[in-house]
């Protein structure tokens, strides 16, 4: 099989170090290892740039690509689109110039998102002691391209399912920021949902719901783990929320529960992160029990459950301004109680709580499709590039 050095129109190059640019002004040109996704794109941080790219030999044009060849980003390419701008490519990434009459920097693209080439990656990053690949190693990747025909084929065959991805990514950021500023709206009673005018009450956390702490079994104890009782640590709760919970990575039994601080909290319960991570949430769907690190709310009512949630959500803040601790934030379930806030009546923090959840309902929709998409464009790159489908393609006059 050849190598991929056959079809490049020169060898692969480094990237130039930072402390060798002369840095001018404030633009996103400098693309550096951590720049690129997982998924082959440019998604930059501000950083300073050169004055002229071009000048400095090091930039980068279309039909380009960068491969960061060491670190935890090892193997991740991104493949240059001249809405990018212009780019110089950093010390700690490979350019590479395939040869277009004889393979498709897109088609390439695709071979740098497979389940062959991370294989490779996988094998090839260990030879050293840091994780890493070379130019010389990268050159020599075999592959097996069909013609450019073919190739481009392929490329926009893929490149559909991408745009599809993309679009819904779009989409879902779009409808994250209109429920961030429905909940701003919602929560703090600037803008009222109809049929509600009753005056909002000032009260606190500790009034509207008891606040329970967690506790860890023994691990000593096999009898203790197990179970069939969820048991929740804070690293299992997403910083945006992650909405209802019916199971946990680890389960505890009957008799872990009672030899231990922890607590059966209902369903309902309102899980709140405590420690190094504050205010993180989510809704327990069944009975359920957590470690040390959290505050939880168990509402009066359970009406109050959503509205709940969500409020902790819009104000984490109040947590971290309350914590205390030298080697991470913490904050005490009597702390929590204190925090004040204002509500409305039941039946309106119960809408309120509707409206946002269907809110989040409908972002999950656009997540299971936008994670469907990804699942087919992974199973067509890997039987178009493998040949075990072909597309019917015309030959060139």
């Amino acid at each position: 099989m050849p190598s991929l050095q056959t079809f490049l129109q020169r060898p692969p190059r480094y990237g130039i170090g930072a402390s060798a640019v002369p840095w001018k002004v404030w633009l996103p040109t400098y693309i550096r290892i951590t720049d690129i996704d997982e998924y082959g794109r440019f998604r930059p941080d501000p950083v300073v740039s050169v004055a002229d790219p071009k000048a400095l030999g090091y930039n980068v044009r279309e039909g380009d690509l960068v491969i960061a060849r060491t670190g935890a980003s090892v193997g991740k390419s991104y493949r240059y689109r001249p809405d990018d701008g212009d780019l110089v490519f950093a010390g700690f990434l490979i350019s590479i110039r395939p040869d277009p009459d004889r393979l498709d920097p897109k088609y390439l693209a695709c071979i740098l998102q497979s389940k062959y080439y991370w294989d490779w990656v996988a094998t090839e990053s260990v030879r050293s002691g840091q994780p890493g690949i070379n130019a010389q190693q990268l050159a020599g990747l075999e592959i097996d391209p069909p013609d450019v025909n073919e190739q481009r084929a392929v490329a926009n065959a893929v490149a559909e399912v991408e745009d599809l991805a993309e679009a819904l990514e779009c989409l879902i950021a779009k409808k994250r920021d209109v429920k961030q500023g429905v909940m701003q709206e919602l929560l703090s009673g600037r803008t009222r949902l109809p049929g509600f005018d009753d005056e909002w009450r000032e009260t606190t956390l500790g009034a509207m719901s008891a606040v329970v702490g967690g506790g860890t079994p023994s691990t000593r104890v096999s009898a203790y783990w197990g179970g069939e009782i969820p048991w929740f640590t804070p690293a299992e709760i997403a910083q945006k929320g992650s909405g209802s919970v019916t199971s946990s990575d680890r389960m505890i039994t009957q008799e872990g529960l009672t030899n231990s601080a922890a607590t059966l909290l209902p369903a309902g319960a309102v899980l709140v992160t405590s420690r190094a991570s504050l205010g993180h949430c989510a809704v327990a769907e069944v009975p359920v029990a957590t470690n040390q690190g959290f505050t939880s709310l168990v509402p009066r009512d359970m009406q109050s459950t959503w509205f709940l949630y969500y409020w902790m959500q819009q104000n984490s803040s109040e947590l971290e301004s309350r914590a205390a601790g030298s080697t991470f934030l913490e904050i005490s379930a009597s702390k929590v109680s204190d925090i004040p806030l204002k509500v409305p009546g039941l039946v309106e923090q119960c809408s309120i709580g509707s409206a946002l959840r269907d809110a989040d309902t409908e972002i999950s929709a656009l997540e299971r499709r936008l994670e469907s998409a990804r699942a087919v464009k992974t199973g067509m790159m890997q039987d178009l590039l493998t040949g075990r489908t072909r597309l019917l393609v015309k030959e060139d006059a």
